[in-house]
């Protein structure tokens, strides 16, 4: 398929299932105990505006993340509600309607997505820069030293975080429907029929996923923090923390970058840093999970028919 169809696909995975992204709906598919497959479908919502800041450099990354993380955030609330109402089995009454997709509910829910987000970036900003200065202060002068101990720190607590929480059972389901998402996507790229037995061929690596971004982030804070000097602790976290939108833009930029260079022999181990990562925040998937995240991509790909030929 062309390279301009396999960009409007994205994906995230969900408390015991999948979202999937098109241009025009995003739909989650959660497995129920019973083996069934429940759907929740979201029409992308136009507003002309952001159509606009998404068209422009730098600008456009950061208007991405926070509606991805605002989507994301309404998902997750849907798969955490299937997930608690089949752990609760009965135990105690469930409402037979779910009021949970009101209006206020699904702002609610995006806010505090968009607020958890915004949260771990200031967390993962300042409290490496805190440990760096204290250990460090007195060691050496040279603040690009100072820089790159900063992100090697960061990366420490990045990847001990990620890999403590995947000890956990539910992260690990999360990340082996991680895994499942990228292996569906991957098949697809390359044109093969969707089922268990194919997709399961592919890698649970993709260059496009969102812990590509979490790499680049700090890869590009220690290059742009380098042109900005500071005094002192207060100083060098609030300037981290004002540059915060600038790196997240050029990681961006970055990220998408990489990936237009993944079949370029040489120039694709620029993307290695994430795919590294990535061996962390995926797992590989069992045939169950493959199923499910198929059968989201699939009712996607629906869902996009549907509504264009309503529009015709």
């Amino acid at each position: 398929m062309s390279q301009s169809n396999s960009s409007i696909y994205g994906g995230q995975a969900v408390i015991e299932g999948v979202m999937f992204a098109g241009r025009n709906v995003h739909v989650t598919a959660v497995r129920k105990k019973d083996k069934s497959i429940e759907y929740l479908e979201v029409p992308k919502t136009e507003i002309r505006w952001v159509n606009t800041l998404k068209k422009i450099p730098l600008l456009r990354g950061l208007v991405g993340i926070v509606e991805s993380s605002a989507k994301g955030a309404q998902h997750l609330n849907f798969s955490a509600e299937n997930f608690a109402e089949e752990e609760n089995d009965g135990k105690e009454p469930v409402k037979e309607e779910k009021s949970g997709f009101s209006l206020s509910m699904i702002l609610g829910v995006a806010v505090v997505g968009v607020l958890s987000f915004i949260f771990g970036k200031v967390i993962f900003t300042a409290i490496p820069a805190i440990i760096e200065q204290y250990l460090f202060q007195n060691v050496f002068e040279n603040q690009i030293l100072h820089n790159l101990m900063e992100g090697l720190i960061k990366i420490i607590l990045l990847v001990s975080y990620i890999y403590f929480i995947s000890l956990t059972p539910v992260i690990k389901r999360l990340f082996q429907y991680h895994g499942a998402e990228h292996k569906v996507i991957s098949a697809y790229e390359a044109g093969v029929e969707l089922n268990v037995r194919n997709v399961q061929k592919f890698s649970t690596l993709h260059y496009r996923c969102g812990s590509s971004f979490m790499v680049f982030t700090v890869i590009v804070g220690v290059v742009i923090y380098s042109f900005f000097k500071y005094e002192g602790i207060v100083d060098r976290v609030v300037l981290r923390l004002a540059l915060l939108p600038l790196i997240i833009g050029v990681s961006y930029e970055v990220l998408r970058f990489t990936n237009s260079l993944r079949d370029v022999p040489v120039l694709r181990y620029l993307g290695y840093p994430g795919l590294w990562l990535q061996k962390l925040t995926t797992k590989e998937p069992t045939d169950d999970q493959v199923e499910v995240s198929i059968a989201s991509f699939n009712r996607m790909r629906e869902a996009e028919s549907r509504i264009q030929e309503a529009r015709a």
